[in-house]
């Protein structure tokens, strides 16, 4: 029964879909069969083109006699180079340096054969290079004409109506992008140009796509060769050169994509990877290049504890921790939605993964202590804490009882179990002047203080804030972008130090497998601070809208506990480098046996006595400074409140 007809044309008979079935059945000995044609070819053909056609016959056998040895050496060089593996229809550079490398090898092979036999000085030698020149010129040839038939023959795209499409860049991942635009025509996209600063450049094509301007110059770009879609394709890019960039393509009011920096770092490229720009792309920062090995042989076959694991940071640290093949992975979170949702998100990826999910409250040291007999954790990532400043500034006790005494009951279970124990720290506990800032620096402080034992070690990890994390502010951002606005931000001049989660949790990996941090304070190189105005204005432009215009940005004041800038050092302390170039020891002050002021600390806190424990805090950070709404507020109190905390952390 004869096939239907292709859409637009009659389609390939029966006959012709047998005989090509046939063919990509056996074709690798098509290609073997083809390989070995064209080396008899070249080889008389160089015979002929040396002697002018007239060759005598005394070289005739020579000619005949060396003919097997060069089959025997061009095919098994072929095999090496695996020429016989290889698509001819997606044939490229790399194939045909290979190619040359074969004809190179095997044409060494037959010289030296010719040296060893006695030859050398009676067989023609200009015919050994122009045999090499035309078997390049043959081989690959024919492999170039049936891609280049390939390609004259590529279906048109399917879209009514295909995007015509400027790419900025016109580098190594334009050129990719390109290429997957022309060998997947079916996206809808066509290439209309380049736009590259680089103004040599200007005027050359690219696979038959010119460059037709710098993108300083968008505009008149744009007015000579419309388009629906900008795609930047820039990997190298700075923050100042990527924001650039950005500002053009809204003043034009085109849509516009970006590739991401590290789409382009695995030489494919594919439409599916291009996206929107997202703030994170105008931060400028340098895709991490992880260590995976010292990581993978810190974790694979380990058992893995994961406290605050439904949390921004605690979800990403399980989901990359998945991938380095651990023996078990605990998962401690006393949020139960946010526990189910990173549960089930790991079965799904990683099916073959022992995950166990456990709802526990860190405060309630029992609860841990029988959780860390259950499972005998070898690592442990505490990334449990209350994180966000003003709401601890108005919850002392809570912060307090959660951050220091939360972390004192799991750093214990840690030490007692030999666990290495990670501590996920905040550029707040730097000369903190709120109280999320200094429970996090006391958290630093006991969890050093506590690493005596050879078999337990201990390393927290410094890192300001995460974009996109629960409650930072670009989720906040764009919600009230979502609702017409205004966008609130705290001060015109309030600055924050940037790290996308991702970014932040691959270092703490990094970091958590380096020798040199074991029992140290680590910091992570957050880059620049970005000014939260600037961020704030970003976020509405890559809305499409304007700030001021038609989103209206409203300045609060800071809130309570809020610095203006926040720091990853203080003064007294210094850094030194590492290995790895994002990450640093901080140099900071011995921690001193502390048990006796913590037990009072833990006794205003039972007390629920907010004077007592500030005080305390200062005695046990010294460079912990109160702001003073808080003191005022504490002043105005009537005095401690009396409910008291279950004694779950003593």
């Amino acid at each position: 029964m004869a096939t239907e007809p292709a859409a637009g044309g009659r389609g390939p008979s029966r006959l012709q879909i047998e005989f090509l079935t046939l063919v990509f059945q056996h074709r690798r000995m098509v290609v073997f069969t083809t390989h070995l044609a064209l080396v008899v070819v070249s080889y008389a053909l160089a015979f002929i083109l040396r002697f002018d056609r007239m060759i005598p016959a005394a070289y005739w056998s020579m000619f005949l006699a060396t003919l097997a040895p060069l089959i025997v050496f061009r095919l098994g060089a072929f095999a090496f180079y695996r020429l016989y593996s290889g698509w001819w229809r997606y044939v490229g550079m790399r194939d045909m340096f290979a190619l040359i490398k074969a004809i190179a090898i095997s044409s060494a092979m037959f010289t030296a054969l010719l040296v060893f036999t006695g030859q050398a000085y009676e067989f023609p030698r200009s015919v050994i290079v122009i045999d090499a020149l035309l078997t390049l010129l043959l081989i690959g040839g024919v492999r170039f004409l049936l891609r280049a038939l390939r390609e004259s023959r590529r279906p048109k795209t399917s879209v009514s109506r295909p995007r015509r499409v400027l790419i900025i860049g016109a580098g190594d991942a334009g050129e990719l992008l390109l290429r997957e635009m022309h060998n997947n025509p079916r996206l809808g996209y066509v290439p209309v140009g380049f736009a590259d600063d680089d103004s040599h450049k200007t005027g050359f094509h690219i696979h038959g796509v010119p460059v037709l301007g710098a993108s300083a110059g968008l505009d008149e770009v744009l007015r000579t060769h419309p388009v629906d879609e900008i795609i930047i394709a820039i990997p190298s890019a700075t923050r100042e050169q990527i924001q650039a960039i950005v500002n053009r393509c809204l003043a034009t009011k085109v849509p516009f994509k970006i590739l991401p920096a590290i789409a382009a770092l695995s030489g494919r490229v594919q439409m599916s990877q291009v996206r929107p720009v997202l703030v994170e792309d105008l931060l400028g920062r340098d895709p991490v290049a992880l260590d995976s090995s010292a990581v993978r042989g810190e974790i694979a076959g380990r058992r893995v504890l994961i406290t605050g694991a439904g949390g921004s940071i605690g979800s990403e640290l399980a989901r990359q921790i998945a991938t380095f093949d651990p023996a078990l992975v605990v998962l401690v979170e006393r949020g139960e939605n946010a526990l189910f949702l990173i549960e089930q998100e790991l079965h799904r990826k990683h099916p073959g993964l022992d995950v166990r999910p456990t709802i526990c409250d860190i405060c309630e040291s029992s609860d841990i202590d029988r959780l860390f007999r259950q499972q005998r954790p070898e690592i442990v990532y505490h990334a449990a804490a209350f994180k966000h400043v003003p709401m601890m500034e108005a919850h002392v006790a809570h912060a307090v009882h959660n951050n220091i005494f939360g972390t004192r009951n799991v750093v214990r279970a840690a030490a007692e179990h030999g666990a290495t124990f990670v501590l996920i720290s905040t550029d707040k506990a730097v000369s903190p002047t709120n109280i999320m800032g200094a429970t996090k620096r006391l958290a630093e402080k006991l969890v050093l203080s506590l690493a005596s034992s050879r078999a337990h070690h201990c390393v927290a990890v410094r890192f300001g804030n995460v974009l996109g994390s629960n409650g930072s502010v670009v989720p906040l951002f764009t919600e009230q972008i979502a609702d017409g606005g205004p966008v609130t931000v705290t001060h015109p001049e309030a600055t924050r130090y940037f790290m996308t989660i991702p970014e932040a949790v691959q270092l703490v990996l990094q970091a958590s497998a380096l020798d040199e941090a074991r029992d140290r304070i680590v910091m992570l190189e957050m880059g620049e601070p970005v000014k939260i105005l600037d961020l704030a204005r970003n976020l509405i432009r890559l809305s499409g809208l304007e700030p001021d215009v038609d989103i209206p940005i409203v300045f609060t004041g800071l809130r309570p506990g809020e610095k203006l800038h926040e720091q990853l050092t203080s003064d007294t302390e210094e850094t030194l480098p590492t290995r790895y170039e994002k990450i640093r020891i901080v140099k900071t002050d011995a921690a001193k046996p502390f048990d006796h002021q913590l037990e009072q600390l833990w006794d205003a806190v039972v007390a629920r006595d907010e004077r007592a424990i500030v005080r305390k805090l200062q005695e046990l950070v010294p460079e912990f400074s109160p702001q003073s709404a808080l003191i005022a507020r504490l002043r105005d109190r009537s005095g401690a409140e009396t409910r008291q905390f279950t004694r779950g952390a003593g």
